[in-house]
C-alpha cells in the first residue's frame, strides 16, 4: 500500500487511497478533578483487535476503547495542575469507507515462552454498526453501518498452515472462496460461522477434529479468520459500482497483443521444428577472443556477445538449405566479400577436443546431408568459417589441395602416390596461440598453412611476421593435444612426424633466460613461466569473489568503494601464500598504498546466510581446494557443519602480520559503566604469553580510560550470567576459557571500607526471571555489610546497579543457595539482615523481567500499508 500511495502522489488520484482506507482515532488523557485534557488525533489504515478474552467483534472494540484510570502512584502530571487523577483511553473520530480489521490470532504465551495461535471462538457479524465506538463530537450525519465483504482465513498452527479467503466482489452478490488457483462459490455460513474458531460441535455435542497440517487431534478448530474487510453501507455504490466499466490502460492491449504474437510465433516454431536445425558458427574472431583450451567454448553458444565474446553464434536454419546458400548468408551476415569464406566441419576427437576436420566443398549438398554425413551426433552441427587471405589484386588465396611432393620424391620412389599419401602431403591448417608470460594470457592469433614435410622450426618465420618481432628471437613451441596434455615440440622433426594435422593448435612463447625468470618471479611470485604451467593453471582455475569483512575498512583505503569487492582467478593448487600474493597484488593496484601479503587474513563464507564462517588458517600443504571445499564429512560423506560458499571469501587487511597475529589471542572484555546498566564490549589482541596487566593497558588505550582510575579496575569471569571468579592481574590470558564472559569494572568506592572483622564480605549477584535457571544480564559483586538491614542495603544496591525508582520497586531479591540453577529462592524482606541470611557460596538474586529478550517473541502485526 505504501508503494501504491507513493506512485499516486502528484496525480489526480493522490487522495484516492486515504479517502477509502483511512480513519481517525483520538488518544486522550482527561483529568477527573480539573478541567484539563491532553489529546492527539492520528490516522489509521487498519485496526488490530484482541481475540484473547473477547467473544465477538463488539467485545474487541469495547476492549480497544476501554478507559484506564490513572491514580495513586500512577497519577498524571498535568501541566499547571501537578499530579492529577486522570482517565486515559482511545476513541474513534471517524471510520473509513473500507474498514480493515486484523484479528490477533498469534500471541506470545508467557507460560510456554513461545508464540502460539489463539483458536478461541470469535464471532463477527455480516452487518456491523460501528457508531457506538465513535466520539460524542464525531460527525454522525451518515450512518456507520458496515457490510462484511472479506474474510481472510488461516488453517493450521504457528508452524504449518494454509491461507485462503472468502470475498464478496459484488454489492448484493454472494461469497466466493479463493484458495490458491481455485475459485468456488461459498455460502455465508462457510464464510462466517465456520471461521469463528472454537470447539468442534455437531448437533450440540463437543467433537474432536484433526489438524490437517500437524496431524494432531484437538477440540479446537484450526481454521479461523485472522482478518476482516467491511465496507460502509452508505458508500457501497461508490466503492462497488455495478454499471460502470473501467477501461483498461492504453498500454495493456498493446502488451496483450505482443504476448499473443509471441505465443503464435512459438506455436509456429513448434509446428515447423522438424524443418529446421541448429547450426553453431565460429570464426577467427571468436578464436582470438578466447582465453582457454581448445579453439572456442562451444558449450557457451548463445551467450551475450558483450559478456562472452568468444561464444559461437547459434543459427536456426532450414535443413534443406544448401552449403552454397549457407556460405552466401554467412558472407552477408559477417560483412565479408563474396568468395572469401569457407566452412569447415567441426568434429569431436577421441581426446575430447573439438577441431576442424575438412572444408565443405560440395555447394549443392544440404545442411542436413552434411550433418548426417560428416558431423558427430553429440554437440550438434558445428562449423568454423575460414576467411581467406588476399593477393595483391584483392582476390582470395586458398591453399592448393595438390600434394606438395613431386611424384619422384623419396617418399614415392618414383611410383604413383596413393590417396592416403596425397592426403598426408597436402597443406594443413594450423592454429597459433601465444602465451604472454608478462601478462599471463593465452591469446589466439589466427591460422597458417604448412606443408606436412616442413620441420617445426619453419613455423618461426610465420610467428615473427605475425608478432612483428625481429629475427633471432628464441621461441619455445608446444602442441596443445588436449587441455591436460601439452607437449614440447622438437624443432627438427617434421610436422608429419609430429603427427600434426588440420585443426591442431601450436602454442608458442618467448624463451626466458634464468635472469628473466628470476625477474618475473620477483614481480609476480605466482606467475606461470611456461605454457605447460599455464595450462595446468587453466585446468585448475576457479574464480573467487572477495569481499571486505569489515567495511568501511580502517587499515586500507581504495580509490573507489566498488573496487573493494572484486573477483580474481586462482588455481585449485594455489596455497595460502599464493592466495595472499594474488589478493595483495590486486589490492595494491586499487588501494592508496601497497598491501603486504603477510598482512592479509581470510574467512570462509556461510553459503546460506552469506555471513563470515571460519577464519582460514595458514597451514602447510593447504590449497584453494581444501580452503574453499574443505570441511569434515560425516556418515555417508555428508557434512554436518554449516555449508560454506565454494567461490567466496572475506578478507581483512591487518595492522600486523599474520605471523604476529597468530602469536596473539583475541580477548573480548565487557566494560561496565554507569552501575551495570551500560555494557561496552571491547575486542583486544593480546600476546598469548601476556597477563591481565597487559590486558588492562590495552583496555585503557581502547576505551580511553584516565590514568587515575587504572588501579581501581578489576576483571572477573562469568558463566551463565553468574560470577565465576575474580581474576588477578598477574594471571596469564592463556587460562581464559572461550565459553566464559570476561567483565571489567571500576571497583565501587564502598568496597574500600570492607572490613572482614565486622562481617563484611563480597557476594556474587545475578539477575533472573521467575526462576534462577533463567538468568540474564550482567552479574556483579556487591559488598554485604555485617548487621546491615536489607532496606539499607537496597539503597546501596540501587546505586550499584543503576536501577532506581519504580524499576527498583519491581525487583524482588532472594538468596540462591550456592547459586545453583534449580535452588529454590529464599525471598528477602526489608527487615532481614542480609549478612545473616547469606552463607558461604550463596548468591544474591535479583528477580525481574528480562528487558533484553529477543525480538522474535514480540507480536508483529500485519501492516496493510
Amino acid at each position: 500500500m505504501d508503494k501504491l500511495e507513493a506512485r499516486m502522489r502528484g496525480t489526480e488520484a493522490e487522495d484516492a487511497l486515504p479517502k477509502m482506507f483511512v480513519g481517525k482515532m483520538k488518544t486522550y488523557l482527561r483529568c477527573i478533578n480539573v478541567d484539563y485534557e491532553s489529546s492527539r488525533t492520528e490516522d489509521f489504515w487498519d485496526l488490530q483487535l484482541n481475540v484473547s478474552g473477547c467473544k465477538s467483534l463488539h467485545d474487541s472494540f469495547k476492549n480497544y476503547i476501554e478507559v484506564e484510570t490513572l491514580e495513586g502512584d500512577n497519577k498524571y502530571a498535568a501541566e499547571g495542575y501537578g499530579l492529577q487523577d486522570a482517565k486515559k483511553g482511545v476513541i474513534f473520530e471517524s471510520f473509513p469507507s473500507i474498514l480493515h480489521l486484523q484479528l490477533k490470532r498469534f500471541e506470545y504465551d508467557f507460560q510456554r515462552d513461545a508464540m502460539m495461535k489463539v483458536n478461541d471462538r470469535y464471532e463477527f457479524p455480516e452487518v456491523f454498526d460501528a457508531s457506538p465506538y465513535l466520539d460524542d463530537d464525531a460527525d454522525k450525519s451518515e450512518p456507520y453501518i458496515y457490510h462484511l465483504h472479506g474474510v481472510l482465513v488461516h488453517s493450521g498452527d504457528l508452524n504449518a498452515g494454509h491461507y485462503y479467503a472468502f470475498l464478496k466482489p459484488e454489492k448484493n452478490g454472494q461469497f466466493y472462496r479463493f484458495d490458491d488457483d481455485r475459485v468456488t462459490r461459498a455460502t455465508s455460513r462457510e464464510a462466517t460461522e465456520e471461521n469463528f474458531g472454537g470447539d468442534y460441535q455437531i448437533n450440540g455435542q463437543l467433537q474432536k477434529g484433526q489438524n490437517p497440517y500437524t496431524r494432531q487431534w484437538s477440540t479446537k478448530r484450526s481454521n479461523n479468520a485472522y482478518m476482516l474487510v467491511y465496507i460502509r453501507e452508505s458508500r457501497l455504490d461508490q466503492t462497488m459500482p455495478e454499471e460502470s466499466k473501467i477501461p483498461p490502460p492504453e498500454h495493456l492491449p498493446a502488451r496483450i497483443a505482443e504476448e499473443k504474437a509471441l505465443a503464435e510465433k512459438k506455436r509456429k516454431e513448434r509446428e515447423e521444428a522438424h524443418l529446421y536445425m541448429q547450426v553453431l558458427v565460429a570464426t577467427e574472431k571468436h578464436f582470438k577472443a578466447y582465453q582457454g583450451a581448445d579453439l572456442i567454448p562451444w558449450a557457451e553458444y548463445g551467450a551475450d556477445e558483450q559478456e562472452e565474446p568468444a561464444a559461437p553464434k547459434a543459427h536456426r536454419l532450414l535443413r534443406s538449405m544448401t552449403v552454397s546458400d549457407f556460405t552466401k548468408m554467412m558472407t552477408k551476415e559477417y560483412g565479408a566479400e563474396e568468395g572469401t569464406l569457407r566452412p569447415w566441419i567441426m568434429v569431436n576427437r577421441q581426446n575430447g577436443t573439438v577441431r576442424p576436420d575438412h572444408p565443405l566443398t560440395w555447394p549443392d549438398m544440404t545442411l542436413e546431408e552434411a550433418a548426417n554425413k560428416f558431423s558427430t551426433r553429440t554437440g550438434g552441427f558445428r562449423v568454423f568459417l575460414e576467411a581467406a587471405e588476399k593477393d595483391a589484386d584483392g582476390k582470395p588465396i586458398w591453399p592448393s589441395e595438390e600434394p606438395v611432393s613431386a611424384p619422384s620424391s623419396p617418399m614415392t620412389n618414383g611410383n604413383a602416390m596413393t590417396v592416403q599419401q596425397q592426403q598426408q602431403q597436402r597443406p594443413i591448417m594450423i592454429f597459433l596461440k601465444y602465451f604472454d608470460v608478462d601478462k599471463q594470457q593465452l591469446n589466439g592469433l589466427g591460422h597458417i598453412y604448412m606443408s606436412p614435410l616442413d620441420k617445426a622450426e619453419k613455423i618461426a618465420p610465420h610467428i615473427l611476421r605475425i608478432m612483428g618481432w625481429e629475427e633471432g628471437v628464441s621461441l619455445e613451441l608446444y602442441e596443445e593435444i588436449k587441455q591436460t596434455y601439452i607437449e614440447r615440440m622438437k624443432p627438427k622433426n617434421t610436422l608429419i612426424a609430429s603427427e600434426i594435422q588440420d585443426g591442431d593448435i601450436i602454442v608458442f612463447q618467448r624463451h626466458l633466460s634464468e635472469d628473466e625468470q628470476v625477474s618475473i618471479r620477483q614481480i609476480q611470485p605466482t606467475a606461470s613461466l611456461t605454457a605447460v604451467e599455464y595450462y595446468d593453471f587453466l585446468v585448475n582455475r576457479l574464480f573467487v569473489h572477495f569481499t571486505p569483512k569489515i567495511w568501511p575498512a580502517q587499515t586500507f583505503q581504495v580509490q573507489n568503494d566498488d573496487q573493494a569487492v572484486f573477483k580474481i582467478a586462482l588455481s585449485r593448487k594455489d596455497g595460502y601464500d599464493a592466495l595472499a600474493h594474488k589478493v595483495a597484488e590486486h589490492l595494491s593496484s586499487v588501494a592508496t598504498k601497497p598491501v603486504e601479503p603477510s598482512h592479509l587474513r581470510f574467512t570462509t563464507v556461510n553459503n546460506q546466510s552469506g555471513k563470515p564462517r571460519t577464519v582460514v588458517k595458514r597451514l602447510q600443504g593447504s590449497t584453494m581446494a581444501s580452503i574453499l571445499l574443505g570441511g569434515s564429512a560425516g556418515y555417508g560423506g555428508y557434512s554436518y557443519s554449516q555449508p560454506q560458499a565454494p567461490d567466496h571469501l572475506y578478507y581483512e587487511v591487518l595492522e600486523m602480520s599474520l605471523t604476529d597475529l597468530e602469536q596473539r589471542k583475541n580477548v573480548r572484555v565487557v566494560l561496565l559503566s554507569e552501575g551495570i546498566t551500560k555494557e561496552d564490549p571491547c575486542d583486544l589482541l593480546i600476546h598469548k604469553q601476556a597477563t591481565f596487566k597487559e590486558v588492562l593497558a590495552a583496555l585503557q588505550k581502547r576505551a580511553s580510560l584516565p590514568d587515575d582510575i587504572m588501579d581501581q579496575i578489576r576483571f572477573y569471569e562469568s558463566h551463565q550470567n553468574k560470577v565465576y571468579k575474580i581474576l588477578p592481574l598477574n594471571q596469564s590470558v592463556l587460562a581464559l576459557n572461550e565459553f566464559m564472559t570476561l567483565y571489567a569494572e571500576r571497583i565501587p568506592e564502598d568496597e574500600a571500607n570492607l572490613t572482614e572483622e565486622n562481617g563484611d564480605r563480597l557476594t556474587p549477584c545475578f539477575h533472573f526471571e521467575k526462576e534462577p535457571s533463567k538468568s540474564h544480564g550482567a552479574p556483579f559483586l556487591f559488598m554485604v555489610k555485617g548487621g546491615e538491614a536489607f532496606k539499607d542495603a537496597k539503597e546501596r544496591l540501587s546505586k550499584r546497579t543503576g536501577i532506581k525508582g519504580k524499576n527498583l520497586e519491581k525487583v524482588r531479591f532472594a538468596v540462591v543457595k550456592g547459586g545453583q540453577n534449580y535452588s529454590r529462592p529464599v525471598w528477602i524482606e526489608d527487615e532481614d539482615v542480609l549478612s545473616e541470611k547469606l552463607q558461604d557460596g550463596d548468591h544474591l538474586g535479583l528477580e525481574h523481567a528480562n528487558r533484553n529478550r529477543s525480538n522474535w517473541i514480540k507480536y508483529e502485526s500485519l501492516n496493510i500499508r
